[in-house]
């Protein structure tokens, strides 16, 4: 307790943060000191029924008549989690700016889906980004949303300093006071923050009732009705979408039914003998989306009471050769804190987030097409999953990959792609089946316009 004692006082006197905030990082490493990590046993884990894992067809169709529908919307408020920085492919500042398809970003289609809706049933849905150190460059960015028929709103999420590990001190007092020093808590933050920023009473006030969080990479995560229908009428505090796992999502946390509650389970919690267990499609069915309803006078409440105790997340860094840890929490495990909390089991096509460049070739080819702000997928592609595709090194930024593709081809009939070494694109390309296409090393290989591949190892220009 000692060590608890010194880091108060030199939380203290840092003078970049909030008291909130100083309060919200010295509750937390507390926690983590006193060892309060919860121990699952394994034996009492039960596979969650149909009343707290809702299958999503057997949910009611919202109302027909367009009154009742502007009344559901007027209880909503959109919540993006903004906070990831585009650095993993290559960009500098919010993850959300990077262009999509025909020259909109995740934040332009983001504000058109709400725009339609906002128009459409005459209601006001607000939306609120949560920024982390973005969010500076996110005002300036919606700048040019200032004529749009949406009320935007932007809070920070909390700033905690680094704790060195040989000392537990904040980095910040060792003068390390750049953004290096500091650290965002993870979105289990969303909550506190919310309320701290003012937000959450002044939306409560106007009468809105669920806030719908995602990450604003997920452009599958659009407003549902019936979701938000179904939520009002069982008073239900937490919702979290879930969805099939395939074998690309065997990591994903997933719900589970413990002691009577409804939790989330992480791979991080998995005593290791039970990991592959835990891996397999057939016990764990399901993955968090992270797509999640909440009702702000239950966030109210908990967080006033201090009780969102959710698991603690150590995140090991180096900053300039010193060893620190970040203590981080996530929404997703708040769902245990709250009253009724259900799951819905929704359709894979709620899931479409953009990781990488990879993912940026399924969006922007023929696989999907945009309609009012919404990226539909194509029905003439006949299996249900998606084409795996790897990319190799040269395509991991932005730009690279955007200009090693003179167009994106066709991929409807694609199984697989992979690509290695130092590859180039021409336009109109057909690509079918299983497809490997490895440049030798110091060989730049030109795929020509309008080649079709199908089922083919290509590894030099004779072989296409």
């Amino acid at each position: 307790m000692e060590k608890l004692e010194s880091l108060k006082s030199a939380v203290a006197s840092l003078s970049e943060i909030s008291e909130n905030e100083k309060n919200g990082f010295i509750s937390l490493v507390s926690r983590y000191l006193s060892g309060e990590a919860q121990h699952i046993e394994w034996s009492k884990i039960q596979t969650p029924t149909d009343e707290v894992v809702v299958p999503y067809g057997i949910l009611s169709p919202s109302p027909d008549d367009p009154a009742e529908t502007k009344n559901l919307l007027d209880k909503l408020v959109v919540l993006k989690l903004n906070g990831g920085l585009g650095t993993t492919m290559g960009c500098t500042g919010p993850k959300s700016v990077i262009e999509v398809r025909y020259g909109l970003t995740f934040l332009d289609l983001i504000v058109i889906q709400i725009e339609n809706l906002n128009s459409k049933y005459g209601c006001n849905v607000p939306l609120v980004l949560m920024n982390s150190f973005t969010h500076d460059e996110t005002l300036k960015i919606i700048d040019k949303y200032s004529n749009s028929n949406i009320e935007i709103h932007t809070f920070n999420q909390s700033q905690y300093p680094r704790l060195v590990v040989e000392d537990f001190s904040p980095l910040p007092s060792k003068g390390q006071h750049g953004k290096e020093g500091w650290y965002p808590p993870g979105h289990g933050d969303v909550f506190a923050s919310l309320m701290n920023s003012g937000k959450l009473d002044a939306f409560l006030s106007q009468g809105k009732e669920y806030v719908f969080v995602a990450n604003s990479d997920n452009l599958g995560a659009i407003v549902d009705l019936k979701i938000l229908n179904h939520l009002i009428q069982n008073k239900n505090g937490y919702c979290m979408e879930v969805t099939p796992k395939t074998l690309a999502d065997v990591k994903g946390g997933t719900l589970i039914s413990y002691e009577g509650k409804v939790q989330l389970l992480e791979i991080a919690q998995v005593p290791d003998e039970h990991v592959d267990e835990f891996k397999s499609i057939e016990k764990f069915k399901i993955f968090n989306t992270n797509n999640l309803w909440v009702n702000l006078s239950a966030i109210r409440k908990l967080v006033e009471a201090d009780a969102l105790k959710m698991e603690i997340i150590p995140n090991p860094k180096e900053v300039n050769g010193i060893k620190v840890l970040q203590l981080e929490t996530a929404a997703g495990a708040a769902i245990k804190f709250f009253d009724h909390a259900i799951g819905i089991n929704v359709p894979r096509s709620r899931f479409l987030p953009v990781k990488a460049t990879s993912d940026l070739l399924l969006v922007q080819s023929d696989l999907y097409t945009l309609v009012d702000g919404f990226v539909i997928r194509n029905t003439a592609r006949a299996n249900p999953t998606n084409p795996s595709i790897e990319l190799g090194p040269e395509f991991k930024k932005v730009g690279n990959f955007l200009s090693r593709f003179k167009s994106i081809p066709s991929i409807i009939e694609l199984d697989s792609l992979k690509v290695t070494g130092d590859v180039w694109f021409g336009a109109g390309i057909v690509l079918k089946g299983k497809v490997t296409i490895a440049a030798k090393p110091g060989l730049k290989l030109e795929i020509p316009d309008g080649a079709v591949i199908e089922n083919k190892e290509i590894n030099d220009p004779e072989d296409i």
